[in-house]
């Protein structure tokens, strides 16, 4: 009687192999995560993580005669905040039917084997993005949703400020667009807090983007932007890059099923979300480790794979995870357009 062989008894699908794999899938779901809005510094250890807030504004310093006695800083009491980080646990399965008839009795075909698990790990991988993106979004709208439509923080109530939104009114055909988007970047600026930026930039829905290209004061803009993409031979979608006012615009169509068969949009009907870009410590995703014993209290990875075989070996259990909050240390630089 021919060995039976263990096609998962192999190294290449423990926890550490499988992990570094499935960080390595191509990911395929993600403006915000192209974009690099949120920084990943990778240092957590903890479930928990604990924000301080001190006013990091710069302070302007007179000058003193020689041997004066120096100004000195005035500390700020800080406030420490607490936020506990989602854990997103995500799992499949792998059966004998799935192996039955594709590989020789008593054999393991490594090659057959790998495609399975790469096809798994690559769909299972997408989800976890797909998810991030919209715990990004939520992010930067201030108010973070869990994939089941509940609320996890409201990133204004945590800071005790009150959330900016402006109107565009561009039903009006006097309203002065320009100005409003001066009015957004000054509000910006002003709650950067010490922070720094290199732009403004803006994510919205067709109904706000159409409702913008079309206003009068806007559209002669918008026409000669698409005019010349199009004289430089460029494929870019005009959607994607249309700047105004000192800010760009950009149209993000992202929409993802939830578990009972419901789309959610991204972005509400009408309404357009403007954020700082190129800051240095506004924006941070922090992973948490995942929840095993050889992972505890080690860096957080952005997702984690392990696959357990049954005891009866009817069965391989494919076993993800991720552990993300991105967040907005800022929430006063947020502002929600509507059209």
């Amino acid at each position: 009687m021919p060995e039976i062989i263990n096609p998962f008894d192999e190294s290449g699908f423990d926890l550490a192999n499988m992990t570094g794999a499935v960080n390595l899938l191509p990911n395929n779901y993600g403006r915000i995560r192209q974009m690099a809005i949120f920084m990943r510094k990778g240092e957590n250890t903890q479930r928990v993580i604990l924000l301080d807030e001190v006013n990091g504004q710069l302070t302007l310093l007179a000058s003193k005669p020689v041997g004066s006695p120096s100004t000195t800083v005035k500390r700020s009491k800080g406030k420490m905040r607490s936020f506990i980080i989602p854990h997103i646990p995500y799992d499949d399965i792998i059966m004998a039917s799935d192996l039955q008839g594709k590989r020789q009795a008593g054999t393991a075909d490594a090659e057959y084997l790998e495609n399975i698990m790469i096809n798994r790990l690559t769909s299972m991988r997408n989800s976890h993005a797909i998810t991030e993106e919209f715990l990004s979004m939520g992010a930067l709208k201030g108010i973070i949703i869990d994939g089941d439509g509940t609320e996890l923080y409201n990133l204004y109530t945590e800071f005790g400020i009150t959330a900016e939104t402006m109107p565009f009114a561009f039903a009006s055909d006097v309203s002065n667009v320009a100005g409003k988007c001066r009015d957004v970047k000054r509000h910006i600026e002003d709650n950067l807090k010490g922070d720094v930026m290199s732009g403004v930039h803006c994510l919205c829905d067709e109904t706000f983007f159409d409702s913008l290209i079309d206003h009068p004061k806007v559209k002669e803009y918008f026409l000669n932007h698409s005019a010349s993409l199009n004289l430089a031979g460029s494929d870019i979608d005009p959607r994607m890059g249309f700047r105004f006012g000192g800010i760009t615009f950009e149209e993000y169509r992202a929409n993802a099923p939830r578990p009972d068969g419901t789309s959610v949009p991204f972005i509400g009907a009408g309404d357009a979300h403007f954020f700082p870009l190129g800051t240095s410590n506004t924006f941070e995703t922090v992973d948490a480790p995942a929840d095993y014993l050889d992972t505890a209290n080690t860096p957080g990875q952005p997702i984690y794979a392990k696959q357990v075989m049954d005891a009866k070996g009817k069965y391989v259990d494919i076993l993800t995870e991720s552990n993300p909050l991105p967040l907005c240390k800022r929430p006063g630089v947020l502002v929600k357009g509507t059209a």
